[in-house]
């Protein structure tokens, strides 16, 4: 099973998801974390995973799923309310005139893609309210002009991390679908396949208890083997 588990009770399941396994799929005969969590279930005579949220299939971190219904409900409300709280570690390729900052725009989902809109267009009734705040940990020009971003969202739009930092001319070291052609080419060079993208923090309440749950990973992709690791592990 390539889903790492972090913690298990009776209620719920805390994961690290690895980069490049997908959230969900229903691709045939594809691996997907709740097919290895449902099999790893049925195996205790659990039939029930309550998926709260994802992650794109190449971003890794970490995910929490329900093991019964009323967890899920409770967990769930908490997404809504904005009480479940996930924070980001980035690799971005560019120039960073701003060491912190918060950016706000409207995303549109077409098809498999995010696209930010603006002016008059964030008229468009399908537009959604996108809010991030990002902040410069350390920055490097050697082999090429990164940064590790520590990025915390507000609101949880498909994509968003991606299509925002994008359009502000900061995307995501290995990101080819949103960063332009002339920004692909450190993720190239050095051979990053995924995104640079890691959940590392997940906060929420038990849901059963109403204990606080904090949970904290270094992120394992190898664009983050760039930075100082005392970096890691900041708030």
């Amino acid at each position: 099973m390539k889903t790492v588990i972090i913690y298990e009770d009776k209620d719920i399941l805390v994961i690290q998801k690895p980069s490049g396994l997908a959230t969900q799929t229903a691709k045939v005969g594809q691996a997907d974390v709740v097919s290895e969590l449902k099999n790893y279930l049925a195996a205790q005579k659990n039939g029930y995973l309550g998926v709260i949220h994802r992650l794109d299939q190449p971003v890794e971190g970490l995910l929490v799923f329900a093991k019964n219904k009323k967890a899920a409900g409770n967990l769930s409300k908490q997404l809504q309310l904005g009480t479940l709280h996930k924070q980001y570690y980035a690799v971005v390729c560019g120039l960073f005139p701003q060491k912190q900052g918060e950016l706000v725009d409207y995303l549109r989902k077409e098809d498999n893609y995010a696209k930010v809109v603006t002016g008059k267009q964030a008229q468009y009734p399908d537009a959604q309210k996108a809010v991030l705040q990002y902040r410069i940990l350390q920055e490097i020009n050697e082999p090429w002009k990164l940064a590790l971003a520590d990025i915390h969202i507000d609101t949880g739009r498909f994509h968003q991390i991606r299509a925002q930092m994008a359009h502000a001319g900061m995307p995501l070291l290995g990101d080819t679908k949103y960063a332009e052609e002339s920004m692909q080419e450190p993720g190239r060079s050095l051979g990053v396949r995924n995104v640079a993208l890691c959940a590392y923090h997940l906060t929420f309440q038990h849901p059963a208890t109403n204990k606080q749950m904090s949970f904290q990973i270094r992120p394992e992709g190898k664009a983050f083997a760039y930075f100082e690791s005392n970096n890691f592990g900041l708030l």
